[in-house]
């Protein structure tokens, strides 16, 4: 297959070097590192796809172009618009075309991302009661430094997606009562620490997203009737461990298998020959995990700004 990265930021060139060779052409309108300032500058008979690592303002008119010219897209989190009707009418077009438009969730493909989801199939856990997920780096100064990054709802869209997305991609469920606890702009004019949580749902939700957390980390802690399952960190920030307790009745030190990793990120590599699988197989576009993320992070940026 052969691909355009459109965005040749920190993101794009993580794209790039994935595709390798496949990469036949950058597009960005100001790194003069870029082979093109636009995507219309690039013959449409040279390339399949593209890999869409814009900010959130151009993503639906730059998928809406790549539908119109038969591409394939790869797009990076969130698919954000400002409404759900905006993402139905791009899922409608992307069907008519027979192009795969999907939205980049690596850490789907971390290993231990994978383990829990098994896990949790499985039903081993018995009921679920409570999972609490934290994703925290420190960026906080670059994203204030930036001109684009510390506005609008800031760490909520950026780290809470990746935890609301995750959250869907375990338990299957789509958590409507989720709220916001706390927002705080610690060094930011944008929020920069958030805490959600839903109540109504199994397992109950509590999902913290920081950027003033100086060691970039993320932990999971899922705790059913019959067990427990722990996540800490991830292979990029490695060494990741995955540990498995099991419940000692009435109670007592339970027994534990415990694996850790230490390997490069692979997330970006096994999420690229994902998107190829789909474009082989002309999957259908479904963006209905999008649509209840902006219904979902629309409302809770509502509650942030008055937070």
């Amino acid at each position: 297959m052969r691909v355009v990265v459109a965005g040749l930021g920190v993101q794009g060139r993580k794209r790039r070097a994935i595709a390798g060779v496949e990469c036949v052409a950058t597009v960005d309108p100001v790194n003069p590192d870029a082979d093109y300032r636009a995507l219309e500058d690039v013959p449409a008979r040279s390339y399949d796809a593209v890999l869409a690592c814009v900010p959130d303002a151009p993503k639906t008119a730059l998928i809406e172009a790549c539908i119109e010219h038969g591409k394939h897209v790869l797009v990076e989190k969130p698919l954000w618009a400002g409404d759900e009707t905006t993402l139905e009418r791009l899922e409608t077009l992307a069907r008519a075309a027979g192009v795969v438009v999907y939205t980049a969730y690596n850490h789907r493909f971390e290993p231990h991302f994978e383990a829990m989801r098994a896990l949790i199939a499985s039903g081993k856990l018995g009921r679920l009661y409570h999972c609490r997920m934290f994703y925290g780096n420190g960026t906080a100064r670059l994203v204030r430094d930036s001109a684009w990054r510390d506005q609008g709802d800031g760490v909520l869209p950026d780290l809470g997606s990746h935890l609301l997305d995750t959250a869907r991609f375990w338990f299957n469920a789509l958590y409507e009562d989720i709220r916001v606890i706390s927002a705080d702009r610690f060094e930011n004019q944008a929020p920069d620490h958030v805490v959600l949580a839903s109540t109504l749902a199994e397992p109950r939700l509590e999902l913290e997203m920081s950027l003033v957390s100086w060691r970039n980390h993320f932990t999971c802690d899922l705790f059913g009737e019959n067990g427990s399952a722990h996540i800490d960190s991830l292979c990029k920030w490695g060494p990741s461990t995955f540990t498995v307790r099991d419940r000692v009745l009435p109670s007592g030190r339970p027994p534990e298998n415990s694996l850790t990793l230490v390997q490069a990120d692979p997330t970006w590599a096994l999420e690229y020959v994902h998107f190829k699988a789909l474009c082989a197989n002309q999957t259908p576009a479904d963006l209905s995990g999008d649509r209840w993320l902006v219904r979902t992070l629309s409302r809770l940026g509502n509650e942030v700004a008055s937070a």
